[in-house]
């Protein structure tokens, strides 16, 4: 055992846990610190491989003496301790970082990023490759960790990987051979001293260590995308995604035109994900017969424009995952009809200005779903003919159920976090779900 470096494991989470274990099974003393009292499941999974773990609190000292960190991604660089330990020249990675230089040889890596859409382009594009055949696995952000597709799943062809811009912040020799940047808008800012230019030099970090056989597709965006592409290794291919590509129910890619209205993938922004992943296969030798078949049995992942089954001759689309207002402008640009739109939650400094001339004559009300929805009802009192206020799922649903007729739409996509009333998105999402359900039962 190479018990001579010390791997400290900073967060007992799904990464922390799986970047623990790999480490351990390749040799090295493993430690693992949380600042919490940490997950029951992951703190178990620890215990059982016998990997020591601390919780509520980190022990300084012992952590200073790392040969190695590899941090949450939750945690900023800012926090005293990362601070602490960059000052000593001990090095601080992400758990994407530690886990790749355990990928098998000849396996192929895709690392996809963005502001929005990255969850649906990444399943789509490991649906794409495996209904034709080819042996892959989704993770990273996205269910399973990088780390624990290693331990687990150490044998496919293909990795494809959705990547946060926190994971990326942490990476320094990692290398996707083909990357992909969806989009960039103001999000997790916070993060990033408040500067759109920071957060977009950290999504390019994807393509920093990238070489000449490798590929990088990026939305064509000469505002923002563009300038970050400096931070990309100028020997790797860098092609471009043109939103004009995306057709009424179509895309074309490379001369390929694939239908979209056959099957589940709604709105514009669906569109773009779909332009992005069926390139991504194309390049992976994936038929283009193949991808429309693909295409149509595709099955959106939960939480994004995700149709509920009703028979009330109504549509109801829970999109809780549009937790900014770019994905609820992607939303209400989707809308075809008289619809009835539930936004509303934590606000993170929105500005509600670019969504009004999607409102104006399609939705007729909206339904303000928070702890203080005083924001939503300036920017659309006046605009929106009826504004409702509630602080619960099953109340939104029972009143869009009142005010959304046969051949309308009610939609959810709140243009805000969710933590005012629900534990994350996902809790947001279920319960509308279980409302709409019981409002049909």
């Amino acid at each position: 055992m190479n018990t001579s470096k010390t791997i400290v494991i900073l967060g007992a989470g799904e990464s922390g846990a799986s970047a623990a274990r790999l480490a351990q099974r390749e040799g090295f003393a493993v430690f693992v610190s949380d600042a919490g009292p940490g997950n029951p499941r992951f703190l178990e999974e620890l215990r059982a491989a016998g990997i020591e773990v601390e919780t509520n609190g980190h022990t300084a000292a012992r952590i200073l003496e790392a040969s190695e960190v590899v941090k949450s991604p939750g945690i900023p660089d800012t926090a005293p301790l990362i601070v602490q330990l960059r000052a000593k020249g001990i090095p601080v990675i992400s758990e994407i970082e530690f886990a790749a230089r355990y990928a098998p040889p000849g396996t192929k890596i895709i690392g996809i990023t963005g502001s929005n859409g990255k969850t649906t382009t990444t399943m789509l594009t490991h649906h794409l490759l495996a209904a034709a055949g080819v042996k892959s696995i989704a993770g990273g952000n996205l269910g399973d960790s990088f780390a624990r597709l290693l331990l687990d799943h150490p044998t496919p062809e293909v990795y494809v990987l959705e990547l946060s811009s926190f994971q990326l912040d942490g990476i320094e020799a990692f290398r996707p051979g083909v990357g992909a940047v969806l989009n960039i808008t103001p999000d997790h800012l916070d993060r990033y001293e408040y500067t759109l230019e920071k957060y977009a030099d950290s999504k390019l970090r994807i393509a920093m260590s990238q070489g000449p056989d490798d590929v990088l597709y990026v939305l064509a965006d000469s505002t923002t995308i563009a300038p970050a592409l400096r931070r990309r290794n100028p020997k790797s291919q860098v092609h471009t995604i043109d939103a004009a590509d995306v057709r009424e129910a179509s895309i074309v890619v490379d001369g390929h035109e694939f239908t979209l209205g056959t099957g589940q993938l709604r709105g514009r922004h669906n569109g773009l994900n779909a332009l992005f992943a069926a390139r991504m296969a194309l390049r992976m030798g994936v038929s283009a017969p193949d991808i429309q078949l693909a295409l149509d049995s595709f099955i959106p992942a939960p939480h994004r424009m995700e149709v509920i089954p009703t028979t009330d001759g109504r549509t109801w689309i829970n999109d809780s995952k549009a937790t900014n207002v770019d994905a609820a402008y992607f939303a209400l640009e989707a809308m075809t009809g008289p619809t009835v739109w539930i936004a509303g939650g934590t606000d993170k400094g929105n500005d509600y200005d670019v969504l009004l001339p999607l409102v104006e004559g399609k939705i007729h009300t909206l339904i303000c779903m928070g702890l203080d929805n005083s924001k939503l009802l300036a920017a659309f009192r006046g605009v929106i003919p009826t504004i409702l206020e509630c602080s619960g799922a099953a109340a939104a649903v029972v009143f869009a159920g009142a005010h959304a007729l046969p051949g309308h739409t009610v939609l959810l996509s709140p243009c805000c976090a969710s933590f005012d009333l629900f534990k994350n998105y996902v809790d947001r999402g279920d319960q509308f779900r279980t409302a709409v359900k019981n409002l049909h039962a």
